[in-house]
């Protein structure tokens, strides 16, 4: 299942194409979710900003977001970056908009077009760098060693090359540069 990667090409369908494909050279369209029709039938309840976590402690508004979208490209909002794709506000909506999936696609469209706010990008360099999204301090290795996980450095080279690989045969390492 590593080997494949999900595609998100509307709200409503989504396909799982194997990672090698990229090899091919074939480019896969990025279609802006929030221009179907879906969105169209939100009635602006306020159920999903009601029920954001984030938007409790940011100045994330997801029905704004979701309502700005249809108007306008959204790629430059810090806002996309606050959610934390808990999916609550997708689990809770009346009319079943597929929200969460819908930012999760308005991002890959702002990555394509090399808008990453800076701490995001700092967390994909490290990534590609180390293998690791987060440095492991030893409160973690402890709760790793107690969980019975390898904390040697030999499965973590390993482990870091195959990350690296995956990295690089999806373009992550690429669209991070952009």
């Amino acid at each position: 299942m590593w080997k494949e990667r999900i595609i998100r090409g509307d709200l409503f369908n989504s396909c799982v194409v194997p990672f090698s494909l990229k090899s091919l050279n074939i480019g896969l369209p990025i279609f802006n979710p929030m221009k179907n029709t879906e969105i169209l039938t939100c009635f602006q309840c306020g159920t999903c900003h009601a029920s954001c976590p984030s938007g409790k402690y940011t100045s994330l508004n997801i029905r704004k977001i979701v309502r700005d979208s249809v108007k306008k490209d959204v790629s430059e909002e810090p806002e996309l970056w606050m959610c934390t794709t808990c999916y609550n506000c997708q689990e809770r909506c009346p009319r079943g908009i597929k929200v969460t999936d819908a930012v999760l696609t308005l991002r890959s469209e702002a990555v394509q077009k090399g808008k990453i706010l800076p701490a995001h990008r700092k967390v994909c360099n490290f990534l590609i760098k180390t293998g690791q999204s987060i440095p492991l301090d030893d409160k973690h290795l402890d709760i790793r060693k107690q969980l019975k996980l390898r904390t040697d450095l030999a499965s973590w080279n390993k482990a870091r090359k195959e990350v690296k690989v995956l990295l690089r045969s999806t373009g992550f390492d690429e669209l991070v540069k952009r």
